[in-house]
């Protein structure tokens, strides 16, 4: 059965932040996500407040960049962000890749490989501390919060493929360590895809897909059109026709898009940024049940 979230990235103050998880709820959305990038709203007690508002949509850290977190002590957040949420968290985890945001930290921005490193160890360290009877506060959910990790590159996509219940697809281009994200077309979206499933060698695991654009338009080339334009060009119409992380044209159009995008690249949970709730919600009406 298909699944949607909303990822917030707005900072608000506490009734600007309940009154859109409320909203997203209402909405139909099934997940409510929480960013983790400075500027932003702190992710834990972001999807704590979101709990105590709420009460069906699963909350999600979309992503922690684990690159942050000495692994002891984001445990602690994580155990106890389940406990205060009742077992309604998801636990996305990223490497981290914005390299402003590091030297804005005052922290070193290691190269791709370190930080990999880093969310390898954050993860095993996190299912040793789930299991120990003696770790405080516990998590609700056995073994632990379902988790989601997102990202491009081979070896952490096949960190995922080993231990992620979620797997999130950024559909985004490579690029070079810290450098700013490029769109990437559809063929290469499902190369990472089939990257990833062989990988997985028979494992079951979710996958998700972030749809950076969303535009309810009655004539869907002009929308695409505006859209090219947009991305100065990066890609033709047809490519952008053919993108699961971008979502254009009526109600119906994008939820016909969404049925073939899971039959295409198996993606069975889209998430949206938070200025696109209104826009999508029709479409989660029109594909409930599906």
């Amino acid at each position: 059965m298909l699944k949607f979230g909303v990822n917030m990235v707005v900072p608000d103050n506490r009734a600007a932040w309940v009154g859109k998880c409320r909203k997203a709820e209402d909405l139909g959305f099934d997940v409510i996500g929480a960013a983790d990038h400075l500027g932003m709203a702190p992710p834990f007690p972001a999807l704590v407040l979101a709990a105590e508002v709420t009460s069906r949509p699963r909350l999600n850290t979309f992503v922690i960049n684990t690159a942050f977190y000495n692994p002891v002590l984001l445990a602690r957040d994580v155990t106890g962000t389940d406990q205060f949420t009742e077992g309604r968290l998801e636990l996305g985890l990223g490497a981290g890749y914005v390299k402003a945001e590091f030297e804005a930290a005052g922290l070193e921005f290691p190269r791709a490989g370190k930080r990999v490193d880093h969310l390898e160890n954050t993860i095993k360290e996190l299912k040793r501390l789930y299991a120990d009877e003696n770790h405080k506060p516990p998590t609700v959910q056995k073994p632990g919060p379902p988790l989601m990790i997102a990202g491009r590159g081979d070896r952490l996509l096949t960190l995922a493929a080993e231990h992620a219940d979620i797997i999130g697809f950024t559909g985004t281009a490579a690029v070079p360590d810290g450098g700013a994200l490029a769109v990437d077309d559809a063929d290469g979206i499902e190369e990472r895809v089939n990257f990833v499933r062989g990988k997985l060698d028979g494992r079951e695991a979710e996958f998700n897909i972030l749809s950076h654009f969303v535009a309810v338009v009655e004539n869907r080339r002009e929308g695409l059109e505006s859209l090219r334009e947009l991305l100065d060009d990066a890609l033709t119409v047809d490519q952008l026709a053919a993108l699961p992380t971008a979502l254009v044209g009526t109600h119906e159009q994008i939820a016909e898009q969404i049925l073939a995008h899971r039959e295409r690249f198996g993606f069975g949970y889209f998430t949206v940024l938070e200025h696109n709730m209104d826009a999508l919600a029709p479409v989660i009406e029109l594909l409930r049940g599906r």
